[in-house]
């Protein structure tokens, strides 16, 4: 088997992993899981966008979350996990109030943001 079809295979295994799973909203009960359509077709008419992502340029859907966008303190709160904006770069610990994840990329640096603390940065490629 060649090496590029095994690292893909292994890349869509890991992703398919780091999918959301149902949280509850800070205010509103439950928020939805955003479900991620696997053809092209299914995302653009769900109203994803059909995008390469990451280094291996896996061709992916990337669904907006309904929370977008929304203040949080733990990923719990969020359909996606909580977040601070690209340009804070709080020390790991200091309490903070992030920002629900905008949609289903998992790719690019972001801090997450659990139990009112900034975890560790982390950049994803």
């Amino acid at each position: 088997m060649n090496f590029r079809i095994l690292a893909a295979a292994a890349a869509a295994l890991i992703l398919g992993a780091c999918m959301p799973n149902t949280a509850t909203g800070p205010d509103d009960g439950p928020a939805s899981p955003t479900t991620v359509p696997g053809t092209q077709a299914a995302c653009e008419t769900g109203g994803g966008i059909w995008r390469a992502e990451g280094r291996l340029g896996l061709m992916t859907c990337v669904m907006p979350h309904a929370d977008a966008g929304q203040p949080c303190t733990d990923s719990d709160q969020c359909a996606g996990d909580c977040r601070l904006g690209d340009d804070k770069r709080p020390a790991e610990g200091e309490p903070v109030t992030g920002i629900c994840q905008a949609n289903t990329s998992n790719f690019g640096c972001f801090t997450r943001v659990e139990d009112g603390r900034a975890a560790a940065t982390l950049c994803v490629d």
